[in-house]
C-alpha cells in the first residue's frame, strides 16, 4: 500500500455507549471507503472487528481492534472500542495514542451513561471530538435533541455539519451545512450519493444551522470574529482554517447524522476527518515521564508506546503501538525504556480488523503492530536501542472485583496458573495470583462479565476448566492488652529428651506498626544459640494465627527469661515453647480480630445519591464527603472489603447503570464483635472438619 507521511495520517478512537453502533461505523468506514467488498454485521457474525468468539456470541464489542481506510489522500486510522465498563481498560489505552475521537450516540438515547463515562477519558487526554448521531433512520430519533443532549452534558462547542432528512424510517438524505448541499443516498446499500436540492421545508433550518456553525468558526481567530460581526462572508479558505482550528482546539465538534447500517452520510463524516482533523504534527513534540523531549518527527530518535497485546491461537501474539517519532522499521533492534532490554523487531503489520497488512517501516504518528516481542507490553515505551526515553504511563483503571479461582479437576493448577500469566499480559486490567493469607487463587477485573470471560478464554485457550467463587477475607489478627506467659516444652522418649523453657511478654504496637521481636535475655539464662529458634517459633504461630487462623500483626514478644537442659534442650525444642508461650499469651491479652477497609469512590448522578448513601451505610460504610464532579456526585467512603463482594455489579443495578466504582485498599480495623465472634466460629468449624 502507500506510503503516507506523518501530515496526511489521522488517528482516532471510536467511543460511546454499548450498543450505540461503533462496530457498525467502523465496518461503514471500511466499505465506503473501499477497504473491503463486504459490509460486516456484528448481528450476522460477519463483523470485520468483533471476531473473537465471545464477540460473536454476545454480540458485543469486548476488546479493542484497529482498521484503516484511505480517504482523500489521507490515511484515516480508527480503533473501535468496547462500550461496557467491564472493558473500558481498552478505551483508556487506545485514547492514549489517538489525535481525536469519534463519540458515537444513538439518535433515539442521545447521551447515554457509556457517553458519559469514556467522554471523561477523551477529556483527559484533551482529544479533539467528532460525534456521530448514529440510527437517525430509526422510528423515533430525534437527531437535533440529540445534539442538544451532547451539548447540555458534555460538549458546549457540539454543533451540527450534516442535518437529516426525513429522519426516522425513511431517512435517505442529508444537508451538508457547511457547503450549503444535500445528498440522497442510494437504497442499494451502496453508500453512493446523489446531490439534491434543499428541501423547501428544510431550508429555513438550514440556514439556521449554518449560522450558527459560522459563529463558532469565526471565534477561532480574532480576525475572523471582526470581519462575520460586520457582516462580512467568510471565504471558502477562511471556513477551513477555522473549522480545523475549532476542532484541533477543542472549542467546536462537529456532529453528523449518520446511519451506519445503510450507509447514510459516513461519507462527509470522513471527509471532515480527512480535511480539518488533527494530524500527528498538531502536537509538535512529545514529553518523557522525566521531562525531556522528543520532536514529532521521522529524523527524530524512535519513540513508540505499546498500548495493547493481541493474542490468537495458531496467530502468535501482537504488539500493537503507535510511533511518537522517528521511523521502525523490521529487522532492526529497539530498546524498552522501561525494562532496559532490547527487542528485534520481526515482520510489521498495519491491522486491519483480524487482517494484517505487511509493512517494512511505520512512520512518526502511524499505528502499526510487531510480532512476539518477548519484553515488551501494553504501557511499555519502545526507542533507540539502550535509550531510556520513557512516555507516561497509561493510566490503565484498577480493579473493582475479585473472585477466587479453582480447579474443577485436580492437578490441574499449574496450566491455570501459566494461562492465567498470559491473559494478565494481555490485560493490564486484569490481574492473577495466588494469595498466600487466604490460600487462594485470585483473579481482578473491572466487573463480573470481564471476569467471565477471562474464565471461559482459559478453557477454550488453555484447555482447563475453573470455578469462580467468593473468595476468603484477608482478615488479621491482633491484641489490645499485655500478658507475660510461660512456654516449657517436655519430652522424653526413653533416649535423649526434648527440653526447651521461655518466658514471653506480649503487647500491642500502633496499627501498621508490623512484628517487633526484643532479646533482653540476661545471664544466658537461654543461651544465644537457641534465641532465633525461639523468634522462629514465634514467627510461625503468627503465620498460622491463633483465634481464626489468620495472620497475626502489629505485636511486640520480648523474650526475658527461661531455662535450658544442657543435654535434651535444642533449636526445636526452644522453637515449640516459643510457639507455645506466644499462643498463650496472646490468648490472654485480649485478641481482636482486623478486616481490610478500603476507600472507595462511588461516582452516581444526583438523583440516585440517596439509595447510594444509605446503601454504603448498610454496608458498615463510614461516609468521608461529597463534591460535585459536572452532572454527578462524587461520593467518598470507608467500606469493609467484606461488604464489597459484587459491589460493582450492584451499583449498576442500584443507578440503572449510571454509577461508577473506584477503590483501594486504606488500612485495617478492628472487626465489630459480632461479626468478629461469626467468622472465628466459621474458621474454627472448618478446622475441625479439615
Amino acid at each position: 500500500m502507500k506510503e503516507y507521511g506523518s501530515d496526511a495520517l489521522r488517528n482516532l478512537v471510536l467511543i460511546g455507549h454499548g450498543g450505540s453502533g461503533k462496530t457498525s461505523l467502523a465496518e461503514a468506514f471500511l466499505f465506503v471507503g473501499q477497504a473491503v467488498s463486504r459490509l460486516g454485521k456484528v448481528d450476522e457474525g460477519s463483523s470485520h472487528f468483533d471476531f473473537d468468539e465471545e464477540e460473536k456470541k454476545r454480540k458485543i464489542t469486548v476488546r479493542s481492534s484497529l482498521g484503516f481506510v484511505e480517504w482523500k489522500k489521507r490515511k484515516i486510522n480508527f480503533i473501535d472500542t468496547p462500550g461496557y465498563a467491564d472493558f473500558v481498560g481498552d478505551v483508556v489505552g487506545a485514547a492514549q495514542v489517538a489525535d481525536a475521537a469519534i463519540v458515537v450516540v444513538d439518535a433515539q438515547s442521545g447521551v447515554e451513561v457509556g457517553t458519559e463515562r469514556v467522554w471523561h477519558y477523551a477529556r483527559e487526554r484533551s482529544l479533539p471530538a467528532f460525534f456521530a448521531v448514529n440510527r437517525a433512520d430509526r422510528e423515533h430519533s430525534d437527531y437535533l435533541q440529540a445534539v442538544e443532549s451532547v451539548r447540555e452534558s458534555l460538549a458546549p462547542g457540539a454543533v451540527p455539519l450534516t442535518i437529516p432528512i426525513d429522519e426516522g424510517e425513511k431517512f435517505s438524505s442529508v444537508i451538508d451545512v457547511l457547503h450549503g448541499k444535500a445528498y440522497r443516498y442510494a437504497e442499494d446499500g451502496s453508500g453512493k450519493a446523489t446531490e439534491i436540492p434543499i428541501p423547501p421545508s428544510h431550508a429555513d433550518q438550514a440556514r439556521s444551522a449554518r449560522e450558527k456553525l459560522m459563529e463558532k468558526i469565526a471565534e477561532t481567530e480574532d480576525s475572523l470574529v471582526e470581519k462575520y460581526l460586520e457582516g462580512g462572508e467568510l471565504t471558502e479558505e477562511e471556513i477551513v482554517r477555522g473549522l480545523r482550528a475549532g476542532i484541533v482546539a477543542g472549542t467546536l465538534q462537529p456532529a453528523f447524522a449518520v446511519s451506519a447500517a445503510r450507509l447514510i452520510g459516513v461519507d462527509l463524516l470522513l471527509d471532515t476527518i480527512a480535511d480539518s482533523g488533527p494530524s500527528p504534527l498538531d502536537h509538535p513534540e512529545i514529553a518523557s515521564r522525566d521531562g525531556s523531549k522528543r520532536k514529532a518527527t521521522e529524523s527524530e530518535k524512535p519513540t513508540a508506546l505499546a498500548f495493547k497485546t493481541l493474542s490468537e491461537a495458531h496467530m502468535g501474539d501482537l504488539t500493537v503501538f503507535r510511533v511518537f517519532s522517528g521511523v521502525f522499521e523490521s529487522g532492526h533492534d529497539y530498546g524498552n525504556a522501561l525494562k532496559g532490554k532490547n527487542e528485534r523487531l520481526g515482520q510489521l503489520y498495519f491491522l486491519q480488523g483480524r487482517e494484517r497488512v505487511d509493512a517494512h517501516r511505520i512512520v512518526t504518528g502511524d499505528l502499526g503492530a510487531a510480532v512476539k516481542l518477548r519484553e515488551t507490553k501494553a504501557g511499555d515505551t519502545l526507542c533507540e536501542s539502550g535509550g531510556s526515553f520513557a512516555l507516561p504511563e497509561i493510566p490503565f483503571p484498577k480493579p473493582v472485583i475479585e473472585f477466587a479461582v479453582a480447579a474443577k479437576n485436580q492437578g490441574e493448577e499449574d496450566k491455570i496458573a501459566n494461562g492465567l500469566a498470559r491473559l494478565q499480559e494481555e490485560d493490564p486490567t486484569f490481574h492473577a495470583g495466588f494469595d498466600p493469607t487466604v490460600r487462594q487463587t485470585i483473579i481482578h477485573g473491572l466487573g463480573e462479565l470481564h471476569l467471565d470471560i477471562q474464565a471461559r478464554r482459559l478453557k477454550e485457550r488453555f484447555g482447563v476448566e475453573v470455578e469462580l467463587t467468593k473468595p476468603r477475607i484477608p482478615y488479621r489478627e491482633t491484641i489490645r492488652g499485655r500478658a507475660e506467659v510461660q512456654g516449657r516444652y517436655k519430652k522424653q522418649t526413653g533416649g535423649r529428651g526434648q527440653f526447651g523453657d521461655v518466658w514471653l511478654k506480649v503487647e500491642p504496637k500502633e496499627r501498621g506498626g508490623g512484628f517487633e521481636f526484643v532479646d533482653d535475655i540476661v545471664g544466658g539464662v537461654v543461651p544465644n544459640k537457641f534465641i532465633p529458634a525461639v523468634e522462629k517459633g514465634v514467627i510461625a504461630a503468627m503465620e498460622e494465627g491463633v483465634i481464626a487462623g489468620c495472620k497475626v500483626v502489629d505485636i511486640r514478644v520480648s523474650l526475658y527469661d527461661g531455662s535450658y537442659h544442657a543435654v535434651d534442650s535444642s533449636e526445636n525444642s526452644f522453637k515449640v515453647a516459643g510457639s507455645m508461650a506466644f499462643k498463650k499469651g496472646f490468648l490472654e491479652a485480649n485478641p481482636v480480630l482486623l478486616e481490610p477497609i478500603y476507600i472507595v469512590k462511588v461516582t452516581v448522578p444526583e438523583e440516585f445519591m440517596g439509595d447510594v448513601m444509605g446503601d454504603l451505610s448498610s454496608r458498615r460504610g463510614k461516609i468521608l464527603g461529597m463534591e460535585s464532579q459536572g452532572l454527578f456526585q462524587a461520593i467518598r467512603a470507608q467500606v469493609p472489603l467484606a461488604e464489597l463482594y459484587k459491589y460493582s455489579t450492584h451499583l449498576r443495578s442500584l443507578t440503572q447503570g449510571r454509577g461508577h466504582v473506584e477503590r483501594e485498599f486504606s488500612h485495617y480495623e478492628e472487626v465489630p464483635k459480632e461479626t468478629a465472634d461469626k467468622v472465628i466460629a466459621e474458621a474454627q468449624a472448618a478446622k475441625q472438619e479439615a
